[in-house]
């Protein structure tokens, strides 16, 4: 199994979800490094489930216990691991259906990969629960580069149907970042939150659920920063984003619509404004030939409803291979998206941190 990712900094995840602890190790952080636990808290807050009819009813704290690697609130130098326990298990849930297939879940290609000794609880280490200590991680992240000047926020640019406006791609600002985080449906234009709220409790009400996409910025990086091929920023950004569970596509900047524009449209021409070179628009997402351009670097993430749902459905008993019927019972967001912000960010943070301390 794959747990362990990065160059400048090696972050290695471990847990399982209905398992005692989830946690990570994080090697590469350079020693002296204060923190400001009360930002990190307030990162896993966001993310966190049992706040509200929106997301699952599972209560979990999320309070990172810091094992080695901090002391007098400063970094050390050697590995930070941190453990988050979990706290409100309801694991009978899952020993009635164990040998049946999930639709949308890696229950099948986890009993093949893993020989059928998987832990089956949650989803085990497929769950999205793996994702709080990726958020803790790209907290201590974010304080390091917003020292640098660099801040990253997101929005929710789509739920189903309902769109939200999108960034303007070419000025971006800290404080719009920053009033989006203070939002309980973080959208640019404030009259979708009630219509997306509707939206997620029909899908609730009627035992289903909804996907959705959410639009990432990073601002304040400089030009320079990536090293193509491999490790380009779209490389590295896009790596991590499909580790996140129910991530199921990225686009830069423009994404998928630079296929309907002409070249004089998708490009983006240059200017100087006060000796700084820019570009008058941002249709390659601040990133140019793998390198960062000095514009704000854009992405959005397309994340999809959320596979444990009580309606009815056909799957198969892989131990007996039989055809069966299932609904799955439990306690399920009926829309990840929301909770999916703080994880995106928190992975872009991860990725631009790596970037930058590789430049230095």
């Amino acid at each position: 199994m794959s747990g362990i990712w990065g160059n400048n900094i090696k972050i290695s995840l471990f847990g399982e979800s209905h398992g005692n602890s989830i946690g990570i190790n994080v090697d590469g952080l350079e020693p002296g490094i204060e923190l400001d636990l009360s930002e990190v808290y307030a990162e896993m807050s966001r993310r966190s489930p049992g706040k509200s009819l929106l997301s699952s009813k599972r209560k979990e704290s999320d309070m990172p216990d810091i094992l080695s690697g901090y002391f007098d609130g400063k970094t050390t130098g050697t590995p930070l691991c941190a453990v988050i326990k979990n706290e409100d298990k309801k694991s009978n849930d899952y020993s009635k259906i164990k040998d049946l297939a999930r639709p949308g879940h890696a229950d099948y290609t986890g009993y093949v990969k893993y020989n059928s000794f998987n832990d089956y609880r949650g989803g085990g280490h497929f769950s999205g629960r793996l994702t709080a200590p990726l958020v803790f991680c790209g907290a201590i992240c974010k304080q390091i580069l917003k020292r640098k000047g660099i801040f990253i926020g997101s929005h929710i640019k789509k739920i189903n149907c309902i769109e939200d406006t999108s960034f303007d791609y070419a000025n971006i600002s800290k404080k719009e970042l920053e009033e989006l985080k203070k939002l309980s449906i973080p959208v640019i234009d404030k009259s979708k939150a009630a219509d997306m709220e509707k939206l997620i409790n029909d899908a609730r009400m009627s035992t289903d659920s909804v996907g959705g996409v959410v639009e990432c910025a990073v601002v304040g990086i400089k030009p320079g920063v990536g090293d193509p091929f491999f490790d380009s920023v779209e490389s590295v950004l896009s790596h991590l984003m499909f580790s996140i569970p129910a991530v199921k596509g990225v686009e830069f900047g423009a994404g998928f619509g630079v296929a309907d524009m002409y070249g004089s449209e998708c490009n983006d021409e240059f200017y100087i404004d006060k000796k700084v070179i820019k570009t008058k628009t941002n249709n390659n997402g601040g990133i140019l030939g793998g390198i960062t351009n000095g514009m704000p670097v854009i992405f959005k993430v397309a994340i999809k409803p959320t596979p444990s749902i009580a309606k009815t459905q056909n799957t198969v008993n892989f131990k007996d291979g039989k055809e069966e019927k299932i609904a799955i019972e439990g306690r399920h967001d009926p829309c990840i998206v929301l909770r999916a912000l703080p994880v995106i960010e928190a992975v872009a943070a991860i990725g631009i941190y790596d970037l930058l301390k590789g430049s230095i």
